[in-house]
């Protein structure tokens, strides 16, 4: 399956080349994603397990929705030690990052007894979404419970789908023990969204709800966006690489590969001045695919990938800019001095050596990322994503009446005549006494 090539473009056909329109889900997707909601909302536990043994087999009304401690002991035993040697590494690597990412509150006296302070403080109640399935996403664990304790939240749920017997990965609960979360409920997809959101007996309400998921996963954080906050919008996985004739075609299509085995609906962009490197890179992805274990995932996102040809770099920094991609690898001979131009993007990996899935795993940086052009005005997971800054303002009498002649004459200015007064009986009083 080739990839589709352009050559140099004009700018009012980037749209239609790249085929991504913010469009929402499909009619299907939105109606039985409203469904679910509607009914969690209104019937709590029942519907949450009616739903999950329905779309999972497993019987969570009889057997439980919460995931017990035996069952966090049973999954630790189960994970190979060199595995959980990576895993702790990497979640070393996570904290120290995140840790970095930790400021300080800020004051100052804006005039003579004025004085302004913020404070960051952290959201209480957070839900995780891990999805299942086909792939248990535990690297996604440790990229959202790490810094959410990292950030002081008080109680910290995690959502993920089991199987027909009720076993939820083993990898994910190791990773769940690892970072200290222990109220893990086996619910997926919508379902969990709806219950976190809304709360139900036994799961109760949380405050803000972070991670990826489907099509379904994402109207739902989509549609409770407003009773609950949510990360940021998001939609199927991609990747964008720039690259120039000192790319190497292996490393580019590797990294295509890596990218479009997530889902068929996921999406890699090459971009370069190298007719001879495109042409290079698309023979690597014929011939690697055959030795892939997600072939057939591989083989229906190619279809909606392809590569750009431009004659300058400019070009396709602008043309980058312009997608927005949720990855950004740049591949160039001075790699630093593209990446300047760079001013959307989630997360941008530089030089040959830096792989996208070393941002997947366990470089340090988050790969929680907004999708779908969003990283034009969002960022991706940060510690700031966990916590939210209040300010507060203490005025002496001596900085009142300074400042309350301003706020008086402001106030008045736009027909405010109680805020102008809230100020002049202080500064009766304060010149009274």
């Amino acid at each position: 399956m080739e990839m589709k090539i352009y050559r140099r473009p004009a700018v009012e056909d980037w749209p239609s080349i790249v085929g991504r329109q913010k469009t929402g889900a499909p009619e299907q997707v939105r109606d039985t994603v409203t469904r679910i909601l509607s009914d969690v909302r209104e019937a709590g536990d029942s519907k949450v397990c009616e739903y999950v043994r329905s779309l999972d087999g497993y019987d969570a009304q009889r057997y439980g929705l919460a995931v017990s401690s035996a069952e966090m002991e049973e999954a630790a035993a189960m994970v190979p030690e060199d595995l959980r040697s990576a895993i702790r590494l990497a979640a070393d690597n996570i904290r120290k990052f995140h840790q970095a990412q930790l400021g300080h509150d800020v004051e100052a006296e804006t005039m003579s007894g004025v004085v302004c302070r913020q404070k960051s403080v952290p959201v209480l109640n957070v839900g995780l979404y891990v999805p299942g399935g086909t792939a248990p996403l535990f690297s996604t664990v440790l990229m959202l419970a790490i810094p959410a304790s990292m950030a002081g939240c008080r109680r910290i749920v995690l959502c993920t789908p089991a199987g027909p017997e009720g076993k939820v990965s083993p990898v994910i609960l190791y990773c769940a023990g690892l970072c200290g979360v222990t109220e893990i409920y086996k619910v997926g997809g919508a379902v969990a969204v709806a219950a976190m959101a809304y709360g139900t007996e036994t799961i109760r309400k949380v405050d803000k709800i972070f991670g990826p998921g489907n099509s379904y996963v994402m109207e739902a954080k989509k549609q409770v966006s407003q009773d609950c906050a949510i990360d940021m919008p998001a939609g199927p996985s991609e990747v964008m690489i720039i690259a120039d004739k000192t790319a190497r075609a292996r490393y580019v299509a590797s990294d295509f590969l890596s990218q479009l085995e997530h889902g068929k609906d996921s999406q890699a962009v090459l971009l370069s001045t190298s007719e001879k490197l495109v042409e290079d890179v698309a023979a690597e992805i014929e011939a690697r695919m055959d030795g892939l274990s997600r072939k057939d995932i591989v083989c229906e996102s190619v279809r909606r990938s392809l590569a750009v040809i431009f004659d300058t770099e400019d070009d396709m920094v602008e043309f980058s800019n312009f997608y927005a991609p949720e990855h950004l690898i740049i591949a160039t001979s001075d790699y630093r001095k593209t990446s300047e131009g760079i001013v959307n993007a989630g997360s941008v990996f530089l030089g040959n050596y830096s792989t996208e899935s070393a941002g997947d795993y366990a470089s340090g940086t988050n790969h929680t990322l907004p999708t779908g052009g969003w990283a034009v005005s969002c960022s991706g997971v940060n510690i700031d994503s966990f916590r939210k800054k209040i300010t507060f303002q203490e005025i002496s009498p001596d900085g009142l009446k300074s400042l309350g002649p301003v706020i008086v004459r402001m106030a008045l200015a736009e027909g405010l005549d109680a805020h102008a007064n809230a100020v002049k009986v202080r500064l009766d009083d304060i010149m009274e006494g």
